[in-house]
């Protein structure tokens, strides 16, 4: 054999580099773990992560629900194509690969999923999303940039006052998510590798 095979990379991963205990749970948020294992058949690790602060925890679950999963003008799949176009200009390991996953799942179309991993650039988008996911990556690279012709092309492209400020949360979100996870070298559940290929 000439040269060396890399180790694999299967080995079950730490939650994150932290060695935080994890905190006594309010009924809460045991239930909502509860409902992860029921749905998802595990915990997400962010979940675990930040487990070590029951409040913490249940600050961040409310706002990730809430911008994520509430009723919205943007569908689930734009959302989470928010958070990938977000979390590949910053390179978040834990997010591109689990959000990676949701937009493989969502869109039924894993060639998607990985463009949309790599580069959204490269994919066959309608107008409203390539308006969408310009003024997210814009928003990430150079927020001070930001003026009133970015808006209006989101107005153009066909979206509400209120899509626009989902977008920008959305966006906003997964900007300090991304850096958190980075941080504290978080690392992605292994069932998001394989699902949905």
């Amino acid at each position: 054999m000439v040269g060396e095979a890399p180790a694999k990379q299967d080995a079950p991963p730490a939650v994150m580099a932290l060695a935080l205990p994890r905190a006594e749970l309010s009924q809460e948020m045991q239930a909502y773990f509860a409902k992860c294992e029921e749905k998802l058949g595990y915990v997400p690790n962010v979940l675990l992560a930040y487990a070590h602060d029951d409040a913490k925890l249940a600050a961040f679950a409310a706002l990730y629900n809430d911008l994520m999963l509430a009723p919205s003008g943007l569908s689930k799949l734009e959302r989470e194509m928010i958070a990938v176009a977000v979390s590949s200009v910053n390179r978040c390991y834990y997010c591109l690969t689990a959000h990676g996953q949701a937009v493989r799942q969502l869109s039924g179309d894993p060639v998607l999923g990985e463009m949309m991993v790599m580069n959204y650039r490269a994919a066959k988008l309608s107008r409203r999303h390539r308006a969408m996911l310009d003024f997210a990556v814009k928003l990430t690279e150079t927020p001070h940039l930001i003026e009133e012709e970015d808006r209006q092309a989101l107005r153009a492209a066909g979206f509400s006052e209120r899509d626009l400020w989902d977008i920008g949360a959305v966006a906003a979100f997964f900007n300090m998510s991304n850096r958190m996870a980075s941080a504290v070298d978080m690392r992605p559940n292994a069932e998001y590798h394989g699902s949905v290929r």
